[in-house]
């Protein structure tokens, strides 16, 4: 047989393909993954790698048959339900549910194309990317899009079940910057005074204070609190997603990730507050008699009869507020930008500021928060100044 093998960077890790012709003399190349990455001086590992798989080719090589399968016959939108229900078990509730959403999408526009998995090609997946575009969907949402393609045609390549992966072929639609907007700390300071009485008193305090995500905030059970020692530790979460075109509140004794598992410092102000919001809670609880609702006694932020904010509860609720105390209006989530706003304005390192927010690496803190860093530019500007004569 035939063969040719080269390496190929794809995603920041290396690839061998190998090219050969089947029996019937049609080209096919199979791409195998080699687990290094190009960063370092990975290159040598890489051709060692290269050399190892041309000595052993036929390991690697499908017969004939396999990838004249029943499984390549299907049509590319019914594999791509059948690939999301047999994820279902690798992921977690919400993140599967966000999945099927963009899965259902993708499935209505390829339904009645008749494109069978073997045959999908490149040109495919990028006419479905353009007809979003001027379906006027962003950047960001497309990638969603596309990263869910990918892992599914990746899913079938290392079945082999087709030979490559035609999402690998195109370009990856570009992300776009977010920059999230923020308070200043007098538009914070002027915040809690409007916000006093209201339901989300105590929520918008402690998102601001330690820039947490909604999930994290209406996750809070009195657990989390140590009042002895005065911590804080986040450790559980909230969130709402459709199953079965109805809205589901799902309960998780997790984080967002490891990183976001965290224990803060509960500061004396936040801790009083606390306690006289538990003094409330007991007070309703007493007034309500059988009728309050015991399902969520764990949890910090319930109404007046003892059930659980819910995450949409939030978002709607804190507009509101802001448009009837005439304040600029932000999101809920840009809390947490300014909470990392007012920590690098105070010259708190990048470092720390990641740790603070839970981010799973220090690119994902400096990426979102680089466009802030004016202080600490301008303290660098004058340092440089300084040492350097200009005369």
């Amino acid at each position: 047989m035939n063969i040719t093998a080269n390496l190929f960077i794809q995603h920041g890790l290396y690839y061998v393909i190998l090219s050969y012709r089947d029996s019937n003399n049609k080209r096919k190349q199979k791409w195998i993954p080699t687990g290094i990455t190009e960063k370092g001086n990975n290159k040598r590992l890489a051709n060692q790698k290269l050399d190892e798989i041309k000595q052993n080719y036929k390991d690697y090589l499908p017969t004939e048959s396999t990838f004249e399968t029943d499984e390549a016959e299907k049509y590319f939108e019914v594999y791509l339900n059948e690939w999301l229900e047999s994820y279902k078990h690798k992921t977690e509730e919400n993140t599967y549910y966000s999945y099927k959403t963009i899965v259902t999408k993708i499935t209505e526009y390829f339904k009645g194309k008749n494109i069978k998995l073997k045959d999908l090609k490149p040109v495919h997946i990028q006419k479905f990317y353009d007809y979003l575009y001027k379906k006027g969907l962003g950047g960001n949402s497309v990638l969603h899009y596309h990263a869910n393609i990918r892992k599914a045609l990746d899913c079938a390549m290392k079945l082999d079940i087709i030979p490559t992966n035609p999402a690998d072929k195109i370009e990856r639609p570009k992300k776009e910057q977010f920059i999230g907007d923020c308070y200043n700390l007098e538009e914070l300071q002027t915040l809690f005074e409007k916000s006093k009485g209201d339901p989300l008193e105590i929520v918008i305090l402690i998102a601001s204070f330690y820039g947490l995500r909604r999930s994290e905030v209406l996750g809070l059970k009195w657990s989390a609190f140590d009042f002895t020692n005065d911590t804080i530790t986040i450790k559980h979460k909230v969130v709402e997603t459709i199953v079965n075109d109805k809205r589901t509140l799902l309960l998780k004794d997790k984080t967002k990730n490891s990183s976001s598992y965290r224990s803060l410092p509960l500061i004396p102000e936040i801790k009083e507050t606390l306690l006289e919001h538990k003094k409330k809670i007991e007070s309703n609880r007493k007034l309500c008699g059988d009728s309050y609702n015991k399902e969520y006694k764990e949890y910090i932020f319930v109404d007046s009869i003892g059930k659980i904010f819910r995450p949409e509860y939030i978002t709607d609720h804190f507009s509101l507020l802001l448009k009837k105390q005439n304040l600029r209006h932000i999101r809920f989530h840009d809390l947490r930008h300014s909470c990392a706003s007012l920590l690098l304005a105070k010259n708190i390192p990048m470092k720390a500021i990641q740790e603070w927010l839970g981010h799973s690496t220090y690119s994902t803190t400096a990426n979102l928060y680089t466009h802030l860093e004016s202080n600490t530019k301008n303290v660098s500007a004058n340092v440089l100044a300084n040492a350097i004569s200009f005369v």
